[in-house]
């Protein structure tokens, strides 16, 4: 049984998903006080999808979409006045019931957290993925990526379907909504699956 809690939405345009990492440039006024409090009181925040202007989710009539993801703030650099440099780490998925909006414009949600998948190991025929993420990560260093600058945090689970695929909706260059879509769904199998047919031509080039 998952508890409902009221907690500080950040409608953005991404999707991050649980075990990813999010940098975050903060300098807004209400944005820098949820920061400070969250660090105050070592509580979390989460990371919404912005729907685009003057589109609102088709179910639930929201200005973003109704599930996002729960973040906890791992550091902050706050050496620089009215600007806050943050890393941010997915926990779990939230689904939105409701939200208010404060006075200041933070919005404030109504949610109940949605459990993470289990680990399931990739089926054979769709391990060529965590082989082609695998590739991805040890060809950084020679493109002169730094390893703090490396997108994703370890410990690597190449084994587990769900962070397999939650790696890949973070990285492939896909829309904010075709990224909703895939955040969003119960199975990381079919994840994994619908990554397959999105990677195509480049995954069949390697061996």
């Amino acid at each position: 049984m998952m508890n409902n809690n009221s907690i500080p939405l950040f409608p953005l345009n991404v999707v991050i998903c649980p075990g990813g990492l999010m940098p975050l440039r903060i300098y807004e006024a209400r944005y820098l006080d949820m920061v400070k409090n969250c660090l105050r009181n070592k509580t979390s925040f989460a990371i919404v999808a912005a729907m685009p202007d003057g589109v609102t989710n088709l179910e639930s009539n929201f200005p973003f979409a109704d599930v996002g993801t729960l973040v906890n703030i791992v550091d902050a650099d706050v050496t620089t006045v009215g600007l806050m440099t943050i890393n941010c780490i997915g926990q779990h998925r939230l689904k939105i019931h409701s939200f208010t909006q404060q006075t200041d414009g933070l919005v404030i949600g109504d949610v109940s957290d949605i459990a993470n998948d289990i680990e399931l190991p990739i089926p054979e025929d769709l391990k060529i993925i965590s082989t082609s993420l695998q590739r991805l990560l040890e060809s950084l260093p020679s493109q002169g990526v730094l390893p703090a600058d490396i997108p994703i945090v370890e410990p690597y689970q190449f084994n587990d379907a769900s962070w397999v695929s939650n790696r890949w909706v973070e990285l492939l260059d896909l829309s904010l909504l075709e990224k909703q879509r895939l955040m969003q769904l119960d199975s990381p199998i079919v994840r994994l699956e619908l990554i397959y047919d999105i990677l195509g031509v480049n995954l069949g080039q390697s061996d």
